[in-house]
């Protein structure tokens, strides 16, 4: 397999993967973003009806304005916006690529792909969260009926459907089908419904569990999930419920065990935070930069599209300085 050659190389081609792909463009670097999947990845994966919380100036990136219907776009909106971002500035992307293995070089890195071989001076990881769910780890996850990613509401009308959690993605899952005709109950480990659910939304979820229209379980759990019942803890006991499905969104995490086959730290505090410096973005390990919602570890709440923007302008200015 022969070696290619790069100034940079970049892992992911989500929103801050591109927004650093434009950057190294603007400094006539060579770079190429590889991607697993496809384009925006995880935005593609995201439900077909998802609303940003952000505005659309808020997600704008390398100052390319983001022209939405409303300000709050839609998924598909979003999509649009990258894809156009990408295409009329002719950013180099392998998608479809999946990188295996990150080594240590004297002259920088060496990067094993499913189909090539990299040799680049800087590396610039990406990767986002959004392909590992948390579980439950309760038995009878494994079962077809159990999902860990939401799309659309019509497959789950007239069925009794169980979302696990109280966050945006729950929320939004639970609304939606309630409205298609599903039999909804939210089984949620906390009190109350999530104090980050978009403003103009948790009314709505509160109204509808206070009219019974949705079912709620508060400081409740899934103890067994079964072909056609699940069982729950709850503070009155167990309570067995008749169910078809089982939509728990209960979060995700960045893959961790990549990053540290390439070497880098994380914080001991619980948190899986990346060693990395604030000023520069680079890791603990020299020349790997890191953008993006992975900056957070396991607090993946912190960083996000609107606030994540810099770190392309950031990494670029440090690149170009130490080439």
């Amino acid at each position: 397999m022969e070696s290619i050659n790069n100034d940079i190389i970049i892992i992911g081609a989500g929103p801050i993967g591109i927004a650093c792909a434009l950057e190294c463009k603007k400094r006539n670097l060579n770079y190429v973003i590889l991607e697993k999947g496809a384009l925006t990845n995880s935005l593609f994966n995201y439900p077909l009806n998802m609303t940003f919380f952000s505005t659309s100036e808020k997600l704008e990136i390398n100052n390319i304005p983001f022209i939405s219907n409303n300000p709050k776009p839609t998924r598909n909106e979003a999509l649009e916006y990258y894809r156009r971002v990408t295409t009329s500035n002719a950013l180099n992307i392998n998608l479809y690529e999946t990188v295996i293995d990150i080594n240590k070089t004297p002259n920088g890195f060496k990067i094993q792909s499913d189909k090539s071989i990299y040799n680049a001076k800087k590396i610039i990881i990406a990767t986002g969260f959004y392909d590992i769910p948390n579980l439950l780890n309760v038995e009878g996850e494994d079962l077809a009926k159990v999902f860990h990613y939401y799309k659309e509401a019509h497959p789950f009308t007239l069925q009794d459907i169980a979302v696990v959690g109280a966050s945006n993605s729950s929320v939004d899952a639970a609304l939606e089908i309630y409205r298609k005709g599903g039999n909804v109950t939210m089984i949620i480990r906390g009190d109350a419904i999530g104090e980050r659910v978009k403003y103009w939304v948790r009314p709505d979820i509160i109204n509808r569990i206070e009219e019974g229209s949705i079912k709620a379980y508060f400081n409740s759990e899934i103890k067994e999930i079964r072909p056609s019942e699940i069982i729950i803890n709850t503070p009155n006991g167990e309570k067995t419920l008749a169910n078809d499905y089982v939509i728990a969104l209960t979060g995700y995490r960045p893959n961790f065990k990549f990053l540290e086959k390439a070497g880098v730290q994380f914080s001991a505090d619980g948190k899986s935070i990346p060693n990395y410096n604030s000023e520069t973005m680079e890791s603990n390990v020299k020349g790997l930069y890191l953008a993006g919602v992975i900056c957070g570890g396991k607090e993946t709440h912190k960083w996000f599209i609107e606030n994540s923007r810099v770190h392309a302008k950031i990494i670029g200015n440090h690149i170009e300085q130490t080439l």
